[in-house]
C-alpha cells in the first residue's frame, strides 16, 4: 500500500510542482490517445487530433492581422454575403408593417386578418421552401457566387412585380419569387462565408452574417414609419422597391469575390491570401485547411442525392440527432414569436392602439429591442449552456404570454393595453435572447460532420413548414378568437418546456468527439447531464488545487507556474 509523505512546513519547490502537473498532462495525453484508438476511426484523424493540429499550425502561422489589407478585403467580402441575410430580414418583416397600412388594405380589399391575408403571408414561405431545390443543386454545380447571383436576381424580379402590382395575382407572384430568391441566396451565402472565413474565427463571421437579419428588419420597420404617413399607394409600394437594394448590391459585386471550383491551386492561393500571416501557400496552416477541404469534398462526394434525406435517420444515433433538428426547427417558429413578428401592428390594434403611425413606430422599436436581446444571447450562450438557456427562456415566455392573456382579454383600459404591449416587447427580447442564437448554433453542433450540410437543409424545410402554420393559421385565428391566441401559445410553450427537459442534450464545452459519443449512448440526455456534472466537479477540483498552491508559493512563482500549466 502506497503511503503519503507528511506535508513539510517549508514550501515545495516550483520545479517539483511543475513536474507534478507535467506528469498529469502526460497521463491525460495517454488516456486521450487510447480513447482515440478505440473510437473506431481507423487511420482518419479524430476531431480532437484536428483541434491539436490546428492549434499547432496557428502557433506557427497566427493568421492575417486584424487590420491588414487582406483582412479588410475579407470584411468587404463578408458584407457582400451579408446582403443576403439583410434581404431575408427585410423581406420577412416588410409585410408585417404593410399589412397594417390602410392604403394597402383598401387597394387589395383586405382587412389585415382572415384567410385572404393568410395567402399573402404564406406564399412567401412557400417560395422559401421551394428554394431548397436550387439551393441544394446550384452551389455545387455552378458555385456559391452564381447561386447568390441567381437567388438575388430572382428576388429583384419578385420585388419589382410586388411593388408594381396591379392586382392580387401579380402581388402574390412577386411575393413567391421574393421568397424563392431570398431562400436560395441566403443558404448559399452561409456556405460561401463558412468556407472562405478563417477556420479559427468562422463562428464570428457567421454570427455577423446571421445578425444582419436584424439589420434588414430594423431597416424595413424604420422605413415604414416614414412611408406610412404618405396618403397614397406609394406608402406600401416604396418599401417593396427598397427591398431590392441589398439584393442589387450583391448581384453587382458578388463576382468580384474570390471563389475556386475544382481548382486546388487557386483554392490554396485564396486561402493563403485571407488566412495566412505570410501569404505562403505552403504554410502549415494552409496545408491543414486544404486537407480539411479535400476530406469534406471526399465525404460530400459520396452522396450526390441531395433529395434523399434517409441517411439522417439511418441509425438510432442519427435519428436522435434528427429529432433535435426537428425540435429546434419547429419550436423555434411556433413559440409565439411568429405571432408578434408578422402581426404586431394587428396585435397593437386589437389592444386598442388604432393610430397607424403609432403601430408602425412601435413595430420599429420592437425590432431594435429584439436585436439587443439576440446580441446578448449570442454573447452569453457559452457561459450558461444550450439546454439551460432554451428551457428557462421558454418558461419565462410562457409566463409572459399568460400575463399578456390576462391584460388583453378585455379592451378599454389604456393602462392594461400599455402593460400588455410592454410584456409583448419583453416576450420578444426573451425569445431573441434564448432562441435566436440557438436556431443556427445547436443544429450545427448536434449533427455529425457527414450529415451536417444535408441536416441543415432539412432544418430549413422543417422551419419553413412550421412557418406556414404561422402565416396561414394565425390571420384566421386572430379573426376568429382574438386574444385567446395568446393562451394557446402559452399552453404550447409549457409543452415545449416538458419536451426539452426530457429530450434536449447539453453540448456546452464539449468537443465534436464528445458530442458524437453522447448520441451513441442508450440515453443521450442523461449521459450529457452526467458528463456536464463531471466537468463541473473537475473544474471545481482544479480551482481548489490552484487555490491551495497559491497559498504555498510566492506570488511571482505562482504566476510562472500558472502560465506553464496553461
Amino acid at each position: 500500500m502506497q503511503t503519503t509523505k507528511p506535508l513539510h512546513t517549508g514550501k515545495p519547490s516550483t520545479s517539483s510542482l511543475r513536474k507534478h502537473y507535467d506528469d498529469n498532462d502526460e497521463e491525460i495525453e495517454h488516456r486521450e490517445h487510447h480513447s482515440d484508438e478505440g473510437s473506431g476511426s481507423g487511420s482518419a484523424q479524430s476531431p480532437l487530433d484536428k483541434q491539436r493540429a490546428m492549434k499547432a499550425a496557428l502557433e506557427k502561422d497566427p493568421g492575417v492581422p486584424r487590420f491588414s489589407w487582406s483582412a479588410w478585403q475579407m470584411y468587404l467580402v463578408t458584407l457582400v454575403a451579408c446582403c443576403c441575410s439583410g434581404d431575408s430580414g427585410f423581406d420577412g418583416t416588410v409585410m408585417g408593417g404593410i399589412n397594417s397600412m390602410k392604403q394597402y388594405q383598401k387597394y387589395f380589399g383586405l382587412d389585415g386578418v382572415g384567410s385572404k391575408t393568410s395567402i399573402v403571408f404564406g406564399i412567401y414561405t412557400i417560395g422559401s421552401i421551394c428554394a431548397t431545390i436550387p439551393a441544394s443543386y446550384f452551389p455545387d454545380k455552378y458555385g456559391r457566387r452564381f447561386s447568390m447571383f441567381f437567388g438575388n436576381s430572382i428576388l429583384i424580379i419578385g420585388a419589382l412585380l410586388s411593388a408594381n402590382a396591379q392586382n392580387k395575382g401579380m402581388f402574390l407572384g412577386g411575393r413567391f419569387l421574393t421568397g424563392l430568391g431570398s431562400g436560395c441566396a441566403g443558404a448559399s451565402a452561409k456556405s460561401f462565408l463558412a468556407e472562405l472565413a478563417p477556420s479559427h474565427s468562422r463562428g464570428a463571421y457567421l454570427g455577423f452574417l446571421n445578425s444582419f437579419y436584424y439589420v434588414g428588419q430594423i431597416a424595413a420597420t424604420g422605413m415604414m414609419v416614414g412611408t406610412g404617413r404618405i396618403q397614397n399607394d406609394l406608402s406600401w409600394r416604396l418599401p417593396l422597391y427598397v427591398q431590392l437594394v441589398p439584393a442589387a448590391i450583391n448581384v453587382l459585386t458578388v463576382f468580384l469575390c474570390p471563389e475556386s471550383i475544382g481548382k486546388a491551386k487557386e483554392a490554396r492561393e485564396i486561402l493563403a491570401r485571407f488566412h495566412s500571416s505570410t501569404g505562403d501557400v505552403n504554410s502549415p496552416l494552409i496545408d491543414l485547411e486544404m486537407k480539411e477541404i479535400e476530406e469534406k469534398i471526399e465525404v460530400d462526394g459520396a452522396d450526390k442525392k441531395w433529395w434523399d434525406y434517409r441517411p439522417l435517420f439511418a441509425s438510432r444515433a442519427d435519428r436522435y440527432r434528427a429529432y433535435m433538428v426537428i425540435l429546434i426547427g419547429t419550436f423555434g417558429q411556433l413559440s409565439g414569436n411568429g405571432l408578434i413578428t408578422y402581426f404586431l401592428p394587428i396585435l397593437l390594434k386589437n389592444a386598442g392602439i388604432t393610430s397607424q403611425n403609432k403601430q408602425l413606430t412601435l413595430n420599429f422599436v420592437n425590432s431594435i429591442t429584439s436585436y439587443m436581446g439576440a446580441l446578448t444571447g449570442s454573447a452569453t450562450v457559452d457561459r450558461f449552456g444550450r439546454r439551460k438557456v432554451l428551457i428557462y427562456a421558454t418558461m419565462v415566455m410562457a409566463v409572459i404570454l399568460a400575463i399578456v392573456t390576462g391584460l388583453l382579454s378585455s379592451i378599454g383600459s389604456a393602462a392594461r393595453a400599455n402593460a400588455g404591449i410592454t410584456f409583448i416587447y419583453l416576450f420578444m427580447v426573451v425569445f431573441s435572447y434564448g432562441w435566436t442564437p440557438m436556431q443556427a448554433l445547436y443544429p450545427t453542433e448536434v449533427l455529425s460532420y457527414q450529415a451536417r450540410a444535408k441536416g441543415l437543409a432539412f432544418l430549413n424545410i422543417v422551419a419553413q413548414a412550421s412557418t406556414l402554420i404561422n402565416t396561414f393559421g394565425l390571420p384566421v385565428a386572430l379573426q376568429k378568437i382574438g386574444w385567446k391566441v395568446y393562451l394557446i401559445f402559452c399552453i404550447w410553450d409549457v409543452f415545449e418546456v416538458v419536451v426539452m427537459y426530457f429530450a434536449l442534450v447539453e453540448t456546452k464545452g464539449l468537443s465534436l468527439e464528445e458530442i458524437n459519443e453522447i448520441f451513441e449512448q442508450e440515453h443521450p440526455r442523461q449521459y450529457s447531464d452526467r458528463l456536464q456534472r463531471e466537468m463541473r466537479r473537475a473544474s471545481e477540483r482544479i480551482a481548489g488545487e490552484s487555490s491551495e498552491i497559491a497559498k504555498l508559493l510566492p506570488d511571482e512563482d505562482y504566476e510562472m507556474l500558472d502560465i506553464s500549466v496553461r
